[in-house]
Protein backbone atom coordinates (compact mmCIF):
# COMPACT_ATOMS: atom_id res chain seq x y z
CA UNK A 1 0.00 0.00 0.00
CA UNK A 2 2.99 2.17 1.13
CA UNK A 3 4.62 1.71 -2.44
CA UNK A 4 0.78 3.01 -4.54
CA UNK A 5 0.88 5.63 -2.18
CA UNK A 6 4.57 6.83 -3.10
CA UNK A 7 4.04 6.31 -7.02
CA UNK A 8 0.67 8.30 -6.63
CA UNK A 9 2.48 11.34 -5.05
CA UNK A 10 5.37 11.07 -7.20
CA UNK A 11 2.87 10.97 -10.06
CA UNK A 12 0.71 13.74 -9.02
CA UNK A 13 3.97 15.90 -8.22
CA UNK A 14 5.42 15.15 -11.99
CA UNK A 15 1.62 15.94 -13.48
CA UNK A 16 2.05 19.45 -10.92
CA UNK A 17 5.51 20.50 -12.11
CA UNK A 18 4.31 19.65 -15.80
CA UNK A 19 1.73 22.18 -15.63
CA UNK A 20 3.54 24.63 -14.36
CA UNK A 21 6.63 24.28 -16.72
CA UNK A 22 3.91 24.55 -19.41
CA UNK A 23 1.69 28.00 -18.01
CA UNK A 24 4.85 29.54 -17.44
CA UNK A 25 6.04 28.60 -21.53
CA UNK A 26 2.52 29.87 -22.42
CA UNK A 27 3.06 32.92 -20.71
CA UNK A 28 6.09 33.58 -21.94
CA UNK A 29 5.02 32.67 -25.62
CA UNK A 30 2.28 35.80 -25.17
CA UNK A 31 4.57 38.27 -23.31
CA UNK A 32 7.10 37.80 -26.74
CA UNK A 33 4.86 39.02 -29.33
CA UNK A 34 3.36 41.78 -27.28
CA UNK A 35 4.72 44.34 -29.93
CA UNK A 36 4.39 44.44 -33.23
CA UNK A 37 7.35 46.20 -33.99
CA UNK A 38 9.09 43.69 -32.11
CA UNK A 39 7.95 41.21 -34.81
CA UNK A 40 10.69 40.38 -37.66
CA UNK A 41 8.18 41.74 -40.03
CA UNK A 42 5.14 43.91 -38.95
CA UNK A 43 4.57 45.04 -42.35
CA UNK A 44 3.00 41.12 -42.76
CA UNK A 45 1.05 42.66 -39.70
CA UNK A 46 -1.06 44.80 -41.74
CA UNK A 47 -4.12 43.74 -43.87
CA UNK A 48 -6.77 45.86 -45.16
CA UNK A 49 -8.93 45.32 -42.72
CA UNK A 50 -6.47 47.77 -40.37
CA UNK A 51 -5.01 49.65 -43.01
CA UNK A 52 -6.06 53.17 -42.97
CA UNK A 53 -6.45 55.82 -45.78
CA UNK A 54 -4.19 55.72 -49.32
CA UNK A 55 -1.61 58.71 -51.03
CA UNK A 56 -4.78 59.67 -52.36
CA UNK A 57 -7.24 59.33 -49.15
CA UNK A 58 -5.99 60.91 -45.87
CA UNK A 59 -6.45 58.26 -43.16
CA UNK A 60 -8.33 60.21 -40.35
CA UNK A 61 -7.55 59.33 -36.51
CA UNK A 62 -8.88 60.72 -33.45
CA UNK A 63 -7.65 60.89 -30.57
CA UNK A 64 -9.34 61.16 -27.26
CA UNK A 65 -9.40 60.70 -23.04
CA UNK A 66 -10.63 57.66 -22.11
CA UNK A 67 -11.89 56.73 -18.64
CA UNK A 68 -8.16 56.16 -17.34
CA UNK A 69 -5.98 56.92 -20.50
CA UNK A 70 -6.04 58.21 -24.42
CA UNK A 71 -6.71 56.28 -26.99
CA UNK A 72 -5.82 56.77 -30.71
CA UNK A 73 -8.06 55.20 -32.91
CA UNK A 74 -7.91 55.43 -37.04
CA UNK A 75 -11.06 55.87 -39.46
CA UNK A 76 -11.16 52.21 -39.93
CA UNK A 77 -14.58 50.25 -39.73
CA UNK A 78 -14.41 48.16 -36.38
CA UNK A 79 -10.54 50.14 -35.10
CA UNK A 80 -10.06 49.82 -31.41
CA UNK A 81 -8.30 52.36 -29.45
CA UNK A 82 -4.46 51.74 -29.66
CA UNK A 83 -4.08 48.90 -31.69
CA UNK A 84 -1.99 48.55 -34.98
CA UNK A 85 -2.71 50.40 -37.72
CA UNK A 86 -0.89 50.74 -41.16
CA UNK A 87 -0.86 53.61 -43.40
CA UNK A 88 1.21 53.62 -46.93
CA UNK A 89 4.36 56.29 -47.57
CA UNK A 90 2.95 59.55 -48.50
CA UNK A 91 -0.49 59.08 -46.92
CA UNK A 92 -1.65 61.93 -45.33
CA UNK A 93 -2.65 61.56 -41.76
CA UNK A 94 -5.36 63.81 -40.18
CA UNK A 95 -5.05 63.97 -35.79
CA UNK A 96 -8.40 65.06 -34.51
CA UNK A 97 -10.39 64.79 -31.63
CA UNK A 98 -14.12 64.60 -31.89
CA UNK A 99 -14.39 65.35 -28.09
CA UNK A 100 -15.36 68.82 -27.87
CA UNK A 101 -12.74 71.12 -25.82
CA UNK A 102 -10.20 68.66 -25.92
CA UNK A 103 -6.50 68.49 -26.60
CA UNK A 104 -4.11 66.05 -27.44
CA UNK A 105 0.24 65.44 -27.93
CA UNK A 106 1.08 62.41 -30.30
CA UNK A 107 4.61 61.86 -29.76
CA UNK A 108 6.26 59.77 -32.58
CA UNK A 109 9.20 59.45 -30.45
CA UNK A 110 13.12 60.44 -31.49
CA UNK A 111 12.72 59.70 -34.99
CA UNK A 112 9.08 61.09 -36.51
CA UNK A 113 8.15 58.96 -39.61
CA UNK A 114 6.03 62.16 -40.73
CA UNK A 115 7.08 65.66 -42.68
CA UNK A 116 6.76 67.72 -40.52
CA UNK A 117 8.76 65.93 -38.01
CA UNK A 118 7.61 67.46 -35.14
CA UNK A 119 5.58 66.57 -32.44
CA UNK A 120 1.66 66.37 -33.25
CA UNK A 121 -0.29 68.97 -30.80
CA UNK A 122 -3.79 69.55 -31.64
CA UNK A 123 -7.00 69.61 -30.44
CA UNK A 124 -11.18 69.55 -30.56
CA UNK A 125 -11.18 72.69 -33.14
CA UNK A 126 -7.15 72.20 -34.04
CA UNK A 127 -6.35 68.91 -36.66
CA UNK A 128 -2.78 68.24 -37.47
CA UNK A 129 -2.36 67.04 -40.86
CA UNK A 130 0.88 65.46 -41.72
CA UNK A 131 2.32 63.40 -44.35
CA UNK A 132 3.73 59.44 -43.84
CA UNK A 133 7.14 59.86 -45.07
CA UNK A 134 9.71 57.30 -43.55
CA UNK A 135 8.57 53.68 -43.63
CA UNK A 136 8.99 51.47 -40.83
CA UNK A 137 7.07 50.06 -37.19
CA UNK A 138 6.62 53.03 -35.05
CA UNK A 139 5.09 52.68 -31.50
CA UNK A 140 3.73 56.27 -30.38
CA UNK A 141 2.24 57.78 -27.62
CA UNK A 142 -0.82 59.35 -27.05
CA UNK A 143 -2.24 61.85 -24.42
CA UNK A 144 -5.53 63.59 -24.15
CA UNK A 145 -7.19 66.46 -21.88
CA UNK A 146 -10.24 68.15 -21.32
CA UNK A 147 -10.01 71.92 -21.30
CA UNK A 148 -9.41 73.26 -17.85
CA UNK A 149 -8.74 70.10 -16.60
CA UNK A 150 -6.71 68.97 -12.83
CA UNK A 151 -3.99 67.22 -12.31
CA UNK A 152 -5.02 63.78 -13.44
CA UNK A 153 -7.90 64.47 -15.61
CA UNK A 154 -5.40 63.80 -18.59
CA UNK A 155 -4.73 60.44 -19.80
CA UNK A 156 -2.06 58.69 -22.50
CA UNK A 157 -1.88 55.54 -24.16
CA UNK A 158 0.43 53.55 -26.22
CA UNK A 159 -0.13 52.52 -29.80
CA UNK A 160 1.79 51.16 -33.06
CA UNK A 161 1.78 52.42 -36.40
CA UNK A 162 3.16 50.37 -39.80
CA UNK A 163 4.19 52.92 -42.68
CA UNK A 164 4.43 50.38 -45.70
CA UNK A 165 6.24 51.14 -49.11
Amino acid sequence: MTKKRLFASRLLLFALLLALLSHGEAAQAQKKNSYACKEPDPASLCTAANTCGSPSQPCFVDVKRTSNAASATPNIPGAKGNRLFCVKVDTSVIWHSDTKHQGFVVDMGPTSPFDPPEDIVGGSERAVTVRAKIPGCYRFSAGACLSGAIYGMCGNGMAELVILK
